[in-house]
């Protein structure tokens, strides 16, 4: 075994004696501890603000929005726990007057094990150390091994001394949460492959989360992986709102094209409309805007050059025409904002023109009909979001493409564009394949702890030896399903 090897099956018998102890943590004490984490990254935000700054590009406003989103859902996951339904207590209570007699059953959420997660690049904090994958897999009571992200391994492992406070002010398993470096794959392979693992977090690139899928199956027990991977988010503008909203859509999507550089998951990549006059305006003014947009340094050399590459290979298919590029030329690590058209019979015979091109770059697909519109719709793969610019009396009109696209995302909307993702009890950030690995899972907001937890069943267990959440006078007071019946 060499020296990688040894370290990382250290981490991971570390982080199984650290599951032993906090798994059985009460949700207070749980909690309290992620309000510590949160309570030491908010001490250093100054310095966190500026060393990510430096590692990743992006301006202190992005920064300080990010990490107050951070400390925030570790807030939000501490009231969850405090509150403690979330284990889906049920009750069904012995039944001896009954042929066959029914026997006491009990059934509550338990955490699953170590969890071992992947930084990614484009969120140093929202998505990387201390972010939701984190914040969730500690509020299910699962340790976390993070395998830091190289694109800002400074700011990681500043946070990562955030959380060792929080450890040692609140007194939970010293290897509750472990911090891991190291380039290539080999480290985060052998992670994902040692015994001890019980399941993975990830955000990034489809071929990065297809190659841990890959990892985990190649397991003698395969555990599931948990990954965010590609996504286009299209977005339909109905023939009414281009009529009458022309000018307000161009500039309100071209600002969500180039937000970030279009580096967010939920940057629309493809909008799609029925040919119409109002349509050639709206590309033309959205053109004009897109063309006012001055490239900005994206978060690393990486990253740049992966962008360059798949807007080229873009550029390159036969049917597509360039609308606009930023006017400015860019320069080192700088990207250049695009946005381009191809007709959606042209669409629907290249599958390239579905990939996605991560960055600030759009593509407008311009539909003969109602049912070629469907017809590029019904084409599309997974998406964590998918849009709908509509009038009322749009909405009235294409119900039938509006309920098509509820099939294509976990979230759909509404006259919003889709950068932004709202921390909350009702968010679903995951998608059908390749949006994600599993569609029944969200990455964030409360329900995003289901990822980390499995269902068991105490059958014939005498009370003193049932979970807190289980036992016959609930002492912690929280909502079970009794006997059918919803009781506190």
């Amino acid at each position: 075994m060499n020296e990688e090897m040894t370290a990382v099956d250290s981490v991971m018998k570390q982080a199984q004696q650290a599951y032993d102890v906090y798994g059985a943590l009460s949700g207070a004490e749980k909690a309290a501890f992620l309000d510590a984490i949160a309570a030491a990254i908010e001490a250093r935000r100054e310095a966190l603000v500026t060393i990510a700054g430096k590692e990743t590009n992006l301006p202190p406003a992005r920064l300080n929005g990010e990490l107050s989103r951070t400390t925030g859902q570790l807030k939000l996951f501490g009231q969850l726990l405090r509150e403690g339904s979330w284990v889906e207590a049920a009750i069904d209570t012995a039944n001896a007057t009954r042929t066959p007699a029914r026997p006491d059953i009990r059934k509550m959420l338990v955490p699953l094990g170590p969890v071992v997660v992947f930084g990614a690049s484009n969120f140093p904090f929202a998505f990387s150390t201390a972010g939701g994958d984190t914040a969730s897999a500690l509020a299910a009571g699962c340790p976390v091994i993070l395998k830091a992200h190289s694109a800002h391994a400074a700011t990681s492992a500043m946070v990562f001394e955030a959380i060792t406070e929080a450890i040692e002010t609140t007194g939970v398993p010293e290897f509750t949460v472990q911090h891991v470096m190291g380039r290539g794959n080999t480290v985060g392979k052998a992670l994902v492959q040692h015994p001890l693992t019980t399941a993975v977090g990830f955000t990034g690139s489809f071929s990065g989360g297809k190659a841990l899928c890959n990892y985990s199956n190649e397991r003698e027990k395969p555990v599931p992986v948990f990954a965010e991977m590609s996504s286009i988010n299209p977005v339909v503008f109905f023939p009414d709102t281009l009529e009458k909203n022309t000018a307000e859509l161009a500039k309100q999507y071209a600002a969500s094209i180039t937000l970030g550089m279009g580096q967010f998951c939920t940057n629309p990549g493809l909008l799609l409309a029925i040919e119409s006059d109002a349509l050639e305006q709206f590309i033309h003014l959205l053109g004009a805007e897109i063309a006012a947009v001055a490239p900005q340094k994206m978060l690393h050399k990486g990253i740049c050059e992966s962008y360059n590459e798949l807007r080229e290979g873009m550029l390159t298919q036969q049917g597509l025409e360039v609308v606009a590029t930023a006017a400015q030329d860019a320069h080192d690590m700088e990207a250049l904002p695009t946005l381009a058209r191809v007709k959606a019979a042209d669409f629907l015979a290249n599958p390239h023109f579905s990939e996605e091109v991560f960055g600030p770059f759009s593509l407008v697909i311009t539909c003969q009909s109602r049912e070629q519109l469907k017809q590029v719709l019904a084409k599309l793969k997974g998406q964590l979001t998918t849009t709908v610019m509509a009038t009322p009396a749009d909405l009235a009109e294409y119900k039938d493409v509006i309920k098509l696209q509820q099939s294509l995302a976990g979230r759909i909307m509404i006259n919003n564009v889709p950068t932004g993702v709202e921390v909350c009890a009702a968010m679903v950030h995951g998608g059908p394949y390749p949006a994600t690995t599993d569609a029944r899972f969200t990455s964030v907001g409360l329900s995003s702890i289901q990822r980390w937890v499995r269902p068991l069943c105490f059958q014939n267990f005498p009370d003193e030896l049932l979970p807190d959440e289980l036992k016959q006078d609930n002492p912690l007071s929280i909502w079970r399903l009794v006997d059918n019946e919803w009781k506190q």
